[in-house]
């Protein structure tokens, strides 16, 4: 604005207010001028320092750049100085690890010497696994390569107490570390193989890893083997004070029996004992006399999983351990010894060797050594524990076997039979036991450091690894009582004619001389061991599996317990058909199996002995007769037959045994012995109605498992039918005494002159008659009183009806015509037998001589 802009119109005056603002107008231009020209002066000063700036940025920038470059080869010092140190221990680690290891090895040597001692004093020399002694020895390995002891370095004088004084846990734990900074320092050069020393340090390391890697198993092997069996006797408990007094916590259960009561225990009251135990849900507590534990102190438990937890992830190449894993994966063969084709295994040893298959006397080779080293050592140890327990056993058994020839050598020979078979189920149950204590050892030594294999490649090759270990522990346990339980078949129960090439013993009888007894003993034997695989077979095959593994693969354990129970019910249907067959070829003649006087056979009473033996058993028969077809039941599964259909087969073959010695007394000179036809077989039908049938009074008030009745209504039938028969047949011979009892024709009688005499004629009509039967009776008499009828009940019945036959129509006779007077001189001679003396000589007959 103007100051031209503000004058006022003429004519006005000025005002006072408007000079004011003029005079602020003209100061407020005044500022505003000056400030334009600060401004300008400013913006001129920023210029010049911007210039400045510029040029002050181009002479400083040369120089920053040159300090980055120092800061940043600084740096590259610094990680080059590390990267030399690093490698330079790297380089140091073969010298500073392999003392430790080294003294692992020297101290694990010595461990394993000092078990071998100990067992050799005990007299259980050679416990040590083969591969185990070639390392205790230094020498070489199969394949011809250096051993472990070729790979050490030679050591001063001043260090040679170090192979001799005991390994500490200290020490044991410093070989752990040493093995761990040799892997890491084999993975540090595996990244920079193109380091000319690289080649040199590796094989170096790869020495010392295989160093450590034998002395921990050589210590695995000490530590397992020198612990000794996982089982233990149990302490049998005291028995209460008064015993009708006990209370239900002091009672004892009945599935708990001292050793000395399972020594003598019957079948039935094994059967009982282990069905209430599996009822109970406490098999374990109740099998066996001895019960499972843990051998292995605290110190050594620690050490082995130190042990396993310093080797585990670590990849395997199915030999050995390697210390990085493969650049290119290859083919690992399963661990060995393994199924054979179609996963059945076979006996390959001699029966009563101590060996089924040789299958478990192989090397174990799982490519992870300390797996190898517990498979061995614990092998040895089951195996020991197992067959211990079977010498045992056997020794006990022959110090109650009579000498040969004895009287009574029958009855305890088949005591024997039985002692062996009650022996294999308490070998049974022993083993389970055994195979319980390992499943202990596996899960608190290698069970805890199986999971470090879950998170790497390797994970499914060292669970078959860990299965097969298992597997093969186990298994050694298995075979033996496989071999026992064959042997005890073929040696006691007779089921091989010859047995000549049977170990531990000369050979056993054959079928031709195994008689009825001895065979229904053999039997009852069989089935007895199959009842005991029957119901611990399947908690046996359990146990020898790992379910925690869950590999889903079949093992020598498991195929080893489906051997078991085959090759029982195998053997048992054998003795079952020598049974029978026995009784088919029971000789017909001879004293001994045709009794002269007609009495019951020996076969008879043989068959009721076999068949009371093998009754109580009809749940074995019935797992034998579903899973084999027999000569009288053809069906398996569930057409299969129970145990009657045994037993009417063995009465059929009885019969018909019976029926050819019957016919066999026909062929002697005297022909009224054909009547022994009849009573023998009269004799032994009421034997068998009488011992088996249901109304039979023989021990009637027994209650035990024996005292087998057969119900079925053909028993009952047949027997009735034949023995009434025969009865017929019998009485038939008597019935020829009547043909003399006729009356005399009143007319024919004529007496003399004094009428108190029959005249010559008529007095011969009587005479003959009573001198036939005279006749007939004495020689019928003569005949009949050689027989025998043992059983006083058929024995007066049978008196009773030979005088039903005749005596009523003699006493009329006798009675009739003996107040005639038929004969002047003789007359005492006709009546010499008056019917209280016949009945006198009948009520004679038939006694036991």
């Amino acid at each position: 604005m103007t100051t031209a802009s503000l004058t006022l119109p003429q004519g006005l005056p000025p005002l006072p207010l408007q000079s004011s603002q003029h005079s602020h107008i003209a100061a407020l231009t005044s500022s505003l001028q000056t400030m334009s020209a600060t401004s300008q002066s400013a913006c001129s000063s920023c210029d010049g320092l911007s210039r400045r700036s510029r040029h002050l940025d181009s002479l400083t920038s040369p120089a920053s750049e040159t300090s980055a470059l120092l800061a940043l080869a600084s740096s590259n010092l610094q990680s080059t100085s590390g990267a030399l140190k690093d490698a330079r221990d790297k380089f140091d680690t073969v010298a500073d690890c392999e003392p430790a290891v080294e003294r692992l090895f020297w101290g694990a040597r010595e461990a394993c010497k000092e078990v071998a001692l100990h067992a050799e004093r005990q007299g259980r020399g050679g416990v040590l696994p083969a591969s185990m002694k070639r390392l205790v020895d230094g020498s070489r390995n199969k394949s011809g390569g250096e051993g472990t002891m070729s790979l050490l370095k030679p050591r001063q004088n001043n260090h040679e107490s170090d192979t001799t004084s005991p390994l500490t846990e200290q020490e044991l734990y410093a070989g752990a570390d040493a093995m761990e900074i040799v892997r890491d320092a084999h993975g540090y050069f595996a990244k920079r193989v193109e380091w000319k020393s690289t080649k040199d340090t590796m094989a170096d390391l790869e020495r010392v890893h295989f160093i450590g890697v034998d002395a921990m198993g050589l210590l695995v092997t000490g530590h397992l083997t020198g612990a000794g069996a996982a089982v233990r006797r149990k302490v049998d408990a005291p028995p209460a004070p008064d015993a009708n007094k006990k209370s239900p916590g002091q009672r004892r259960s009945s599935t708990r029996v001292t050793a000395a009561e399972r020594s003598e225990e019957t079948a039935s009251k094994t059967r009982e004992r282990l069905q209430e135990a599996l009822q109970n849900r406490d098999l374990m507590k109740s099998v066996g006399e001895y019960e499972e534990y843990l051998p292995l102190s605290t110190r050594v438990v620690r050490e082995l999983r130190a042990i396993f937890e310093c080797l585990g992830g670590m990849y395997s190449d199915g030999t050995t351990l390697l210390l990085s894993a493969p650049s290119v994966p290859s083919y690992i063969p399963p661990p060995e010894p393994s199924l054979p084709p179609g996963g059945k295994v076979l006996r390959t040893e001699k029966v009563g060797s101590g060996h089924y298959t040789q299958s478990t006397m192989q090397s174990l080779k799982t490519g992870f050594p300390q797996l190898d080293s517990y498979g061995e050592a614990r092998r040895s140890v089951a195996y020991a524990s197992v067959d211990g327990y079977c010498r045992q056993l056997r020794t006990a058994r022959k110090k109650l076997m009579p000498p040969e020839g004895s009287a009574g050598s029958a009855i305890a020979l088949a005591q024997i039979v039985d002692s062996a078979a009650r022996d294999a189920v308490r070998c049974i149950e022993h083993t389970m036991v055994v195979v319980s204590g390992e499943k202990s050892v596996y899960r608190c030594v290698v069970s805890p450091t199986s999971s470090n294999h879950h998170h790497d490649e390797s994970g499914p090759q060292y669970q078959r690894a860990l299965a097969g270990c298992y597997s093969f522990v186990v298994s050694a346990a298995v075979d033996r009582l496989l071999d026992l339980i064959e042997y005890t078949f073929l040696r006691e129960a007779g089921c091989s004619i010859n047995l000549g090439s049977v170990g531990e013993g000369g050979a056993g009888p054959s079928i031709s001389e195994m008689d009825i007894r001895a065979a229904g003993s053999a039997a009852a034997a069989g089935l007895r061991i199959v009842d005991g695989v029957r119901m611990l077979g399947p908690s046996l095959s359990r146990l020898c599996d790992l379910a925690s593994i869950g590999s889903g693969e079949s093992t020598i354990a498991s195929a080893l317990c489906i051997s078991l129970h085959r090759s029982t019910v195998k053997n048992c249907s054998k003795t079952l058909e020598n049974l029978a067959r026995s009784i088919q070829l029971d000789p017909l003649e001879g004293t001994r199996h045709v009794p002269t006087d007609a009495r019951v056979a020996k076969v008879s009473s043989d068959v009721v002995h076999a068949i009371r033996v093998i009754s109580p058993f009809a749940s074995a028969y019935k797992s034998v007769s579903k899973r084999r077809t027999l000569p009288w039941d053809e069906g398996m599964g569930d057409d299969a037959g129970e145990v009657d259909i045994f037993v009417r087969f063995l009465i059929k073959q009885l019969i018909v045994s019976l029926q050819g010695k019957a016919q066999n007394y026909k062929n002697e000179e005297n022909p009224d012995n054909h009547v022994k036809t009849h009573l023998f077989m009269m004799n032994n039908m009421y034997y068998l109605l009488d011992s088996l049938g249901p109304d039979g009074y023989e021990h009637m008030n027994d209650e035990s498992d024996e005292n087998y009745r057969i119900k079925a209504p053909w028993f009952q039938s047949k027997m009735n039918k034949i023995f009434e028969g025969e009865k017929a047949k019998y009485l038939a011979s008597w019935e020829v005494l009547n043909n003399h009892l006729t009356r005399v024709d009143e007319r024919e009688l004529n007496y003399k002159e004094k009428k108190d005499i029959l005249s010559l004629e008529s007095g011969r009509l009587i005479k003959s008659r009573f001198s036939g039967f005279i006749e007939d009776f004495e020689r019928v008499y003569l005949v009949h009183r050689t027989f025998t009828v043992i059983d006083p009940k058929l024995r007066e019945t049978l008196q009773n009806d030979i005088r039903n036959v005749f005596m009523a129509r003699y006493k009329a006779f006798f009675d009739r015509y003996a107040s005639i007077k038929f004969s002047k001189k003789n007359m005492e001679n006709y009546l010499k037998y008056p019917p209280n003396k016949l009945d006198s000589l009948i009520g004679q007959l038939f006694a036991s001589k």
